[in-house]
């Protein structure tokens, strides 16, 4: 078969088209199955990867991974960049990088294809992008991060510079394997491989969960965190996942429970007036679970039968429940289109995306209500369904034949996944 018509036969499945590098035949579909990213949304300063700064309104392939045989198995979309993370465990990175959030010293403000990002040592296991900064863990449990440290998110202490455009090994946790790492908007979020949370950056609001507050002339407010500090409420419980959304974050234990904490996290869940958003509470309303996202102001959880339960702000339809109201607790998000059971969630700022049997769904806010402007800069399509329209119900996205959906992660209004083709 020959590429034009392989390529033909993709665009035709579903995916939208796009431009393979010059002289270059993509590999993945050279084989019966071969792993590909795809990116949708926002293109503003590249950060789809496709060598451009078109919006897409529908997954479009990534063809830059094509050129050798390391395809990519993870994604994270930030606030408007992305990272890829490669099965032999390189970092590459792609658009705006105002703040380093790329990695590189280069006096580029933004770059249009992914590029491999130098100064990680080892093989990498985990990425996490923020709003304006990044994070990669290693192997052998060692964090790094860059980007954006003006309130201290970096963890690297109070002399470290407000921005740190090279990957940097955040010392302060040397002896310490950690498993995961979460990105904020200020903040982030990491679980060691003992089930202990590490938090740092901007404690406004609570998210940090230290339920530390200074007073000034009679006015509280939460202090930053210049270094990874110990959640030492959720101390004795050993903590598999964690979260880090705008102005919250949420964490899973390994008995299954939910705790919450920072803004929204008290009044939408009804908590008491004693209960402090300041510190972890538990979300008593759900069942088991096993994987939590938080956006901007809603989270969701899947549960460990692979129910999808979604609470918080629901501005343009981002819980998926087929309304617009705030919902303050749990509910399960029921739907004629989703039938499988879900195994993986990402929340963007006023959007959410799910994998469900080989399927990625998507609702919330499609760009054209509630979407801000700036002159010359786009907005909209992360939904990936063809248009800008909000969705307040899961909404399948048309893959095609022979396609199926990986992994998902969902930015401020950009999308992307990871999927694999097989010819037969």
């Amino acid at each position: 078969m020959s590429r034009r018509s392989i390529l033909r036969g993709i665009c035709n499945a579903g995916f939208a088209s796009s431009v393979s590098p010059a002289g270059t035949s993509p590999r993945w579909l050279s084989s019966s199955t071969r792993r590909f990213a795809a990116l949708w949304g926002n293109g503003d300063y590249g950060r789809l990867g496709l060598g451009n700064l078109e919006s897409r309104w529908k997954p479009t392939p990534c063809f830059f991974f094509d050129r050798d045989d390391d395809p990519p198995v993870a994604i994270s979309c930030g606030g408007a960049h992305t990272l890829f993370l490669t099965e032999t465990g390189r970092v590459f990175a792609t658009g705006l990088n105002n703040f380093g959030q790329l990695g590189t010293t280069s006096a580029k403000t933004h770059i249009l294809e992914p590029f491999q990002i130098s100064g990680l040592p080892e093989k990498v296991v985990q990425i996490s992008a923020g709003y304006h900064h990044s994070a990669a863990v290693t192997e052998d449990g060692r964090l790094f991060i860059w980007g954006n440290n003006s309130c201290g998110q970096l963890g690297l202490g109070k002399r470290a510079k407000s921005v740190v455009s090279t990957p940097t090994r955040v010392d302060s946790l040397d002896g310490i394997h950690i498993k995961m790492v979460s990105l904020g908007s200020e903040h982030s979020i990491a679980v060691t491989d003992e089930g202990n949370v590490l938090s740092w950056g901007s404690g406004g609001a609570g998210r940090l969960g230290h339920g530390h507050q200074s007073r000034i002339l009679g006015f509280s407010f939460s202090s930053s965190e210049y270094m990874p500090r110990l959640v030492k409420n959720l101390e004795g419980r050993k903590i598999n996942k964690a979260s880090a959304g705008m102005l919250h974050s949420a964490c899973i234990d390994e008995q299954g429970s939910v705790f919450t904490f920072g803004e929204k996290a008290a009044d939408v869940l009804g908590f008491s007036e004693g209960k402090k958003v300041s510190k972890p509470s538990a979300v008593e309303q759900l069942p088991r679970s096993v994987e939590v996202a938080c956006g901007g102001y809603h989270t969701c959880v899947v549960t460990n039968d692979g129910e999808l339960y979604a609470w918080g702000s629901n501005e343009n339809g981002c819980l998926g429940l087929g309304c617009t109201d705030v919902i303050r607790l749990p509910q399960m998000v029921e739907s004629s289109f989703l039938k499988a059971p879900v195994y993986e969630v990402s929340c963007g700022w006023k959007h959410t995306a799910v994998v469900s049997d080989g399927n990625i769904f998507t609702w919330g806010w499609g760009g054209a209500n509630g979407t801000f402007f700036e002159e010359g800069h786009s907005s909209g399509g992360q939904l990936g369904h063809g248009n800008d329209f909000d969705y307040s119900l899961p909404m399948v996205l048309d893959l095609g034949r022979n396609v199926q959906a990986l992994h998902v992660s969902c930015g401020f209004n950009h999308s992307g996944g990871i999927f694999e083709y097989s010819e037969n």
